[in-house]
């Protein structure tokens, strides 16, 4: 028997899926999730190409089926992999793989453990991050690390940007890691998580802009949560604004209030914490159209004068 079973979803559930199926791996089954409602899918579906490849793929709930353990059980897999997968696969299933169970992490481990770590490392300020193949425990993101590859953060990268990024090198990290996983010498380098950061998962209400955060906060935040997430969002004249995109302004200064507005000729003005300011790109007002800077400043421009953002 032998094989590999594959849990999957999003960009690096494809690219790793797809890397195996190209490297002619023996994929005997496919375990994704259903695309949520109302979520943008901005990558290819794992299901589509399983179905490529002849594999009906299974449905998430059904990994907590009895009948899908003993499934899993007569396929004896020699792997199990997880490639941005979810849901925490239970530690039945996981021992099921013969020669491991392995999951495909978006960040450099042990940094940025747990839940959205693209999003938190831009959040966060970090100038890199990566993709680390490491064995699952029943422990989050905590197993001994097989490899990991860098990528670099840019000051304007948002978090799409670098998540196609993480899906790239993480399709990399997995040619380079089977050979050897397969030959039964990869490495096995123990995590130090007292070196690392864990996160939870993020809300599209933590995306609320405080104002009194300095500029470069604000800055990440709004990149971090950027499209296809829902957003950093402000208050303006009692309106829900979803700010999409920023930049750091070198207009600043002194004994101003935090969300304090000034307009340019074509473009919006905000003070932060900190007496520098963010330039506000492209945003888009609760019930309208996502504006430019410039459409931006016109929709500000009203009768009543220009309020400080909350």
């Amino acid at each position: 028997m032998g094989g590999i079973v594959v849990c999957g979803y999003s960009d690096v559930g494809y690219k790793c899926l797809k890397t195996l199926f190209d490297a002619g791996e023996s994929v005997r089954l496919v375990y994704t999730h259903d695309d949520a409602p109302g979520e943008e899918r901005w990558f290819d579906s794992v299901a589509e190409l399983a179905r490529e490849h002849g594999i009906e793929p299974r449905r998430v709930d059904d990994l907590g089926d009895p009948g899908d353990e003993a499934r899993i059980r007569a396929v004896q897999p020699d792997f199990l992999f997880s490639f941005y997968f979810r849901k925490m696969i239970p530690a039945g299933i996981l021992s099921l793989a013969r020669r491991g169970a392995l999951n495909m992490h978006g960040s450099l481990l042990p940094h940025f453990r747990g839940r959205s770590p693209v999003n938190w490392a831009i959040l966060k300020g970090a100038t890199e991050t990566g993709a680390s193949l490491h064995y699952m425990t029943e422990k989050p993101d905590a197993g001994d690390l097989v490899d990991q590859e860098r990528v670099p953060i840019g000051p304007d990268d948002d978090a799409l940007a670098v998540s196609r990024r993480v899906s790239d090198a993480a399709a990399v990290v997995l040619a380079r890691a089977l050979p050897r996983l397969k030959a039964g010498d990869a490495p096995r380098i123990p995590l130090d998580l007292s070196k690392g950061s864990y996160f939870g998962g993020r809300k599209p209400e933590d995306g609320v802009i405080d104002w009194s955060l300095n500029a470069k906060e604000i800055h990440d935040l709004v990149r971090a949560v950027s499209k296809p997430w829902p957003g950093a969002f402000t208050d303006v004249f009692g309106k829900k604004v979803t700010v999409w995109k920023t930049r750091l302004s070198p207009y600043g200064g002194h004994d101003v209030f935090p969300g304090k507005v000034e307009l340019t000729e074509r473009s919006v003005i905000v003070f932060a914490g900190d007496d520098h300011t963010v330039e506000i790109l492209a945003a888009r007002p609760e019930g309208g159209k996502d504006l430019d800077a410039g459409g931006f400043r016109d929709w500000l421009v009203r009768p009543s004068g220009i309020f400080p953002l909350a």
